[in-house]
């Protein structure tokens, strides 16, 4: 295995130079946490006795991706459905419910899909370098562990999905739309290239559980800047600060 550190964000997100060395539960809590004030991300560990792992834990995520050891991977293999659209504004993030019988299989180990939602810039940095959005596709395997697909989003063409998703853009917090005549497949966000870096983190909101098997795609996918503007819109600044690495290993897929 070859280390390496990142030198340029490319097109697809990443170039690398040789050198000598991404609200992800089912559900975000209903305590008073947020992004400032009183409920600030450094403040998550003692805002209640089971976000303690928020400030103690030394596994967390996001992380900024900056030095990766290049490896084979196993490839990430979805099997998503079309499932009618449920779309929420929870007040921390809009997230889209899926419905059951959509997997994720990597490494042998299958994940059932049971939620994406987005984040406002992105939560992971990759070179240090922020995304103006990115989507979290949630995962949960049978014996109960978490694995999050990470999309990186950039300014650039509309997308199709994304449209449809925001012809239903709940503004205010609490607000849900079950629209069950239109049918989304989130299989459509994903780019061609599932290139992908991948360490062991947490959820990057409270209880910020760790044992998350972090899947960040390297290949941004796009977006508009009219569509980054509709959900900055009702939501923005929902992206935890990156975390200390703390000796983890990234690895990226080659």
């Amino acid at each position: 295995m070859k280390r390496y550190a990142i030198a340029i964000i490319g097109a697809l997100g990443i170039a690398v130079t040789g050198a000598a060395f991404a609200g992800e539960g089912e559900h975000h809590g209903t305590v008073h946490w947020g992004y400032e004030g009183e409920g600030a991300p450094f403040l998550w560990g003692s805002l209640k006795e089971e976000f303690a792992t928020c400030g103690e834990g030394k596994s967390q995520s996001p992380i900024d991706i900056s030095s990766v050891i290049v490896t084979e991977l196993p490839a990430i293999q979805v099997d998503y459905k079309a499932t009618p659209l449920e779309i929420l504004n929870n007040g921390h993030a809009v997230q889209v419910n899926y419905g059951g019988g959509s997997r994720m299989t990597v490494g042998g180990k299958s994940y059932q899909l049971l939620q994406f939602h987005f984040h406002a810039p992105s939560e992971h940095t990759i070179g240090g370098k922020y995304y103006p959005m990115v989507a979290h596709l949630v995962h949960k395997a049978d014996d109960g562990s978490l694995g999050v697909i990470g999309v990186m989003m950039k300014e650039g063409a509309e997308n199709a999905l994304i449209k449809t998703l925001w012809d239903h853009l709940p503004a205010e917090a609490g607000q849900k739309e079950s629209v069950a005549d239109v049918s989304i497949n989130v299989a459509d966000l994903l780019p061609v290239d599932r290139t992908y870096f991948n360490y062991s983190g947490s959820l990057t909101t409270p209880p910020c559980t760790e044992g998350v098997n972090w899947m960040v795609l390297a290949a941004p996918v796009s977006v508009s800047a009219e569509q980054i503007k509709q959900y900055t819109d009702i939501l923005s600044g929902t992206n935890r600060p990156v975390q200390p690495l703390n000796g983890r290993t990234i690895r990226l897929s080659n």
